[in-house]
């Protein structure tokens, strides 16, 4: 690197260039990343998704989920395996190590199906397979609402006309509809007229698949010409589809045909409809847009807004769309202040620099290192697939204040050189060659402490590497450009004034005052060296203390002005009463003044809990919200989801949670709870009992709310049971016992129907007020083998019971899961222990409880990080102990180590901060930077000794003389971390706990290394004699003179 210095000096335009490559490439770089809140992180995880119609849970238990379990489990890089079994499906979800590549695991698993498929039972529909990303959620909802037109029609215009739009848009990966119904013919069959007429079901679907029905034809051809041939058999629509003949009677002729018409009403309508959206009042149909893995969220944002303003011009009349959910707002937002976060930073620097150095030319000088690495980076993260995000924004406002450490301490021994009367090449060339070793050895601490970072697991570790890796390419960025460009612009520009403001001269006073106070003090120290150490260990030791009373969670919540709520109904409710009951709460949510828009889906969006609801809320920013009277003040996003529990508690059958979305990337199977885990164990009534145990204990912990389980009890169920004996007496199949059940039921799809270039389900069933009851299933008819109707009440028995609605199971155990939020008076830490306290005391022999989402990531990423820091001390000593060639001087370095733990906990307890991962990334940046001090000292250190001056008098001597360095530097990293820690903006809770922990690390290491390390140096380091006719008093006075240098 002194050669670089040389050339750089020698060739100026070389370094020029230099600069402005990494600036033009590294503005290109930022412009083409994409934006994301997070580091993208692709998830391997595979579902499996069974269908066997009529299959109780406990049989798709048994038969299906079981024996798939027992091959995917072979599979390697498989972490673990859940799954559902309830009536007629199941689904196993597989989750695999984040190094296994997706596509491979997918081959894997159809493999593992084809080898399992013979234990199958025969009837089951070919298993499909998908990979999901629980990342991969919708980044906006958009609302489609109408006062004119029809629900069918405004879903055939968001399926046909407008979804396809938007799947166009750059970086669109898939539009998600909410609350869409499928078009469909529907033929309601009458119980009273398929009687009179003495059809049955299977008379009325067998018409249609004879008399509706287009076949190829094939074609005809000549010696000249040729012609296609075809056969409309389909009726055009409804009225010619109300003709369709039922010529066949059981099989047999009919000689008195029949037209549809008189048995059925034919209605062009949907599907059976089993959910329903709403938006502001008003039926709707939602669309979710999910953005492709590695695009900009908010450019897709922006792209898919521009689009609905062009299609909200073209809209027929009445309808009307609306963005009702928008998470790349937040996004924007908080990118936006970090990036304000990251000018402000600069510009702080810049005048502390600026105060500290005098000179214009010299603080130029130094902030120049700013654009050259913080620009510079974008290369390095452009090039591995970064996005821009909050890790890697972070990163680099609080690389801010690192950057110009290295450009200051080279500054700083150039001027020195400049000082003694040599010219500005010599000063230059001397002066980096002096202090290359120091700068080196500071900046490879501050990287070896990243390294292990990459040993780290699970998707903490792909995030912190993210911020390492920013980080470490910002500071090896400013080392080399403060060991090129520095040295060459101060060997071409350097001059050196007296300063004549009065703010130049008081910070000139200032550093000479605090020199000679500092030389006093160290004197002072070094007599009593044995009671300061004792003394600095004594203060670290209480103030790990202080960790005890620092809340303690994964994530901070975020003021995003977003909140899920779901509501929930007693199992067996209908889709009416559960509607009528969301309408309350839509109610509710509207009268808040705070409420800007939600958007609510009634049956979730498979259609599959009809007595289930979610309501995406979005608020207004919080500089818009009205001042609440009680408060004095503007609610949070907290205290909102607070006076969302206690004023929905009033309302009678339904239960409310309310979810936090800011936390929903770290969490399991409902994102948003930030405890979440399993109770497992062999028999299921069981879990049941000790799961409402858990719930109950939980409750009156007072340390959880919105305490929730995907356990609910079972709903009653019609059971159908064949008399085999009299169904054979009288000539009743089983197989038509089944058959007119489930068309006339459950309804049956007869045919396809066709309309403006579509193909639409036909889709038979019974009229409503033919299926309200148990005697209605009685009443129905069933054609025997010799033709006769025989009622099924004559065959059949039938009871109502309640049965299990659903099975789960995790690692092929039988699992409850339960889930929940944490109470304003607990922390995450505290929830965890209460519920880890219940499970030793509530859990018998053979049943336990694992952590899960959130709960568990958690405990993975601080015993994630507590194995980072040791590695990282290991590997720094390693690093110091190879540069300063000794096996003592890196514990004398490392000493600074414990006390910036100590200032990061103790500043943590008093701004009131939580210990999670972002003030832990600040821990781990401190790990890196406050060596620099230590190196600084010893290395200036062991260059006198080297000249033979007594360790003592070296101390004395060399730690004034850094003093100024170590303050500039210090004070400049401290200053870059105050715009972060202001909490300004959205996103500020992630930043304000990771730069309170870096300001006060920094001050106490900072303040207690300028006295300890010298006295552990005198410990550590062999006395050394003064070389023979070496003026001490004279090396002393040289010094001191310097210490006055003026820039």
């Amino acid at each position: 690197m002194s050669s670089l210095s040389e050339v750089s000096i020698r060739k100026p335009v070389f370094a020029w260039m230099l600069m402005a490559a990494l600036i033009v490439f590294g503005s290109i770089g930022f412009k083409r990343m994409g934006v994301s809140q997070l580091p993208d992180v692709d998830f391997p995880v595979v579902n499996i998704s069974v269908n066997l119609d009529g299959a109780a849970p406990e049989v798709m238990e048994m038969n299906v989920v079981d024996p798939i379990e027992d091959v995917v489990m072979s599979i390697q890089g498989v972490k673990g395996v859940s799954s559902s079994a309830k009536n007629s499906q199941a689904n196993i979800t597989v989750e695999f190590e984040l190094s296994k590549s997706i596509d491979v695991a997918v081959q894997e698993i159809q493999n593992a199906l084809s080898q399992v498929a013979r234990r199958l039972p025969k009837d089951i529909d070919p298993p499909t397979v998908n990979k999901i990303n629980p990342e991969d959620q919708p980044i906006l909802w958009m609302a489609v609402t109408s006062d004119q037109m029809s629900q069918r029609d405004l879903m055939t215009l968001v399926k046909e006309r407008l979804k396809d739009q938007f799947t166009t848009v750059d970086g669109v990966g898939e539009v998600f509809l909410g609350g869409y119904v499928d078009p469909s013919l529907r033929v309601w069959v009458s119980s009273e007229r398929l009687n009179r007429y003495a059809l049955t079901v299977t008379d009325v679907i067998n018409a249609i698949q004879l008399e509706h029905a287009e076949v190829p034809a094939g074609r005809i051809e000549t010696a000249t010409t040729e012609k296609n041939v075809r056969i409309l058999g389909e009726a055009p629509n409804p009225k010619e589809f109300e003709k369709l003949a039922i010529n066949r009677r059981g099989g047999a002729p009919n000689f008195t045909p029949i037209s549809l018409g008189q048995v059925a009403d034919i209605e062009d309508g949907l599907s059976d409809i089993r959910r329903i959206s709403r938006s502001n009042f008003k039926p709707a149909v939602g669309m979710g847009i999910r953005k492709q893995r590695g695009s900009n969220a908010v450019s897709v944002g922006r792209g898919v807004k521009a689009k609905l303003a062009e299609i909200q011009k073209q809209l027929p009349e009445g309808v009307e769309m609306f963005v009702r959910f928008d998470a790349t707002t937040f996004i924007e937002e908080s990118v936006s202040e970090l990036n304000f976060t990251l000018l402000l930073s600069a510009l702080l620097t810049a005048l502390v620099c600026w105060l500290f150095l005098g000179s214009l030319s010299a603080t130029m000088n130094v902030v120049l290192a700013i654009p050259t690495s913080v620009v510079g980076s974008f290369i390095a993260l452009y090039a591995l697939g970064f996005t821009l995000n909050t890790f890697t924004l972070l990163g680099l406002s609080l690389a801010i204040g690192i950057v110009v450490d290295d450009a200051i301490i080279v500054l700083e021994n150039i001027v020195r050189h400049y000082e003694m009367g040599k010219n500005r090449v010599e000063a230059a060339l001397e002066g980096t060659r002096e202090i290359t070793f120091a700068a080196i050895a500071a900046t490879a601490a501050v990287i070896a402490i990243f390294l292990p970072v990459a040993f780290m697991k699970g998707v903490i570790g792909k995030f912190f590497f993210q911020f390492g890796v920013t980080l470490s390419v910002a500071v090896a960025l400013s080392l080399l450009e403060a060991l090129t460009l520095t040295p060459m612009r101060c060997s071409q520009y350097l001059s050196i004034s007296k300063r004549q403001s009065w703010i130049g001269n008081a910070v000139e006073r200032f550093f000479d005052h605090s020199a000679i106070v500092y030389r006093r003090w160290l004197v002072v120290v070094l007599n009593h060296r044995i009671k300061v150490v004792a003394a600095s260990i004594l203060f670290f030791v209480l103030s790990i203390f202080s960790v005890k009373f620092i809340n303690k969670e994964f994530v901070p919540s975020q003021d995003q002005g977003r909140l899920m709520i779901r509501v929930q109904t007693p199992v067996g409710s209908s889709l009416e009463f559960t509607d009528n009951h969301f309408k309350d709460v839509e109610k509710f949510l509207m009268a808040r003044p705070e409420t800007e828009a939600y958007f609510g889906a009634i049956g979730g969006f498979g259609g599959g809990e009809i007595n289930t609801g979610m309501l995406f809320a979005t608020f207004k920013p919080y500089s818009q919200r009205p001042v609440n009277i009680e408060k004095g003040k503007r609610l949070t996003q907290i205290e909102l989801a607070d006076v969302l529990r206690k004023g929905t508690a009033q309302f009678k059958d339904m239960k409310i949670f309310v979810q936090d979305m800011s936390l929903n990337a770290f969490s399991g199977k409902r994102g948003g709870f930030p405890l979440e885990f399993t109770i497992r164990g062999g028999d299921w009534d069981t879990l049941v009992s000790l799961s409402q145990k858990f719930v109950d204990e939980m409750k009156n912990s007072g340390k959880m709310t919105d305490i929730d389980t995907d356990y609910q009890a079972g709903m009653t169920e019609i059971q159908i049971t064949p008399d085999r004996d009299r169904a054979r007496a009288r000539g009743v199949s089983v197989r038509d016992i089944g058959d007119t059940v489930n068309a006339l039921v459950g309804g049956a799809v007869a045919g396809k129907f066709s309309k403006n270039g579509h193909r639409y389900d036909v889709r038979v069933r019974l009229v409503s007020k033919d299926r309200t009851k148990a005697e209605d299933v009685r009443r129905l008819m069933v054609r025997n083998n010799r033709g006769e109707l025989i009622p099924l009440s004559e065959v059949v028995s039938i009871d109502e019971k309640k049965t299990v609605q659903a099975v789960f199971r995790q690692d092929r155990e039988r699992a409850i899961s339960i889930f929940a939020n944490i109470a304003k008076t607990s922390s995450q830490n505290l929830a965890i222990e209460a519920v880890q306290a219940m499970g030793k005391k509530i859990l018998p022999p053979g049943y336990r409880v694992v952590m899960s989402g959130s709960a568990q990531t958690f405990k993975e990423s601080f015993e994630g990080l507590i194995f980072a820091l040791i590695l990282g001390l290991v590997v720094s000593y390693m690093v110091l102990a190879s540069q300063f060639n000794s096996f003592v001087h890196p514990f004398t370095v490392l000493v600074a180590l414990p006390f910036s733990l100590s200032g990061a906990f103790l500043t943590l307890l008093i701004g009131r901060q939580s210990l999670n991962i972002f003030s832990a990334i600040g821990l781990l940046l401190l790990m890196g930077i406050v060596k620099k001090n230590s190196i600084l000292l010893v290395d200036f250190t062991n260059q006198l000794c080297e000249k033979g001056v007594g360790v003592r008098e070296a101390l004395i001597e060399a730690c004034p003389l850094r003093l100024r360095p170590i303050l500039m530097t210090s004070i400049a990293t401290i200053v870059g971390a105050i715009p972060p820690a202001l909490a300004i903006g959205p996103g500020a809770e992630t930043r304000v706990p990771m730069a309170l922990a870096v300001i006060g690390g920094v001050t106490v290491s900072t303040v207690l290394t300028l006295f300890v390390v010298p006295c552990v140096y005198t410990f550590l380091s062999r006395e050394k004699k003064i070389g023979a006719g070496r003026d001490t008093a004279k090396w002393s006075e040289t010094k001191s003179t310097q210490i006055q240098t003026t820039i």
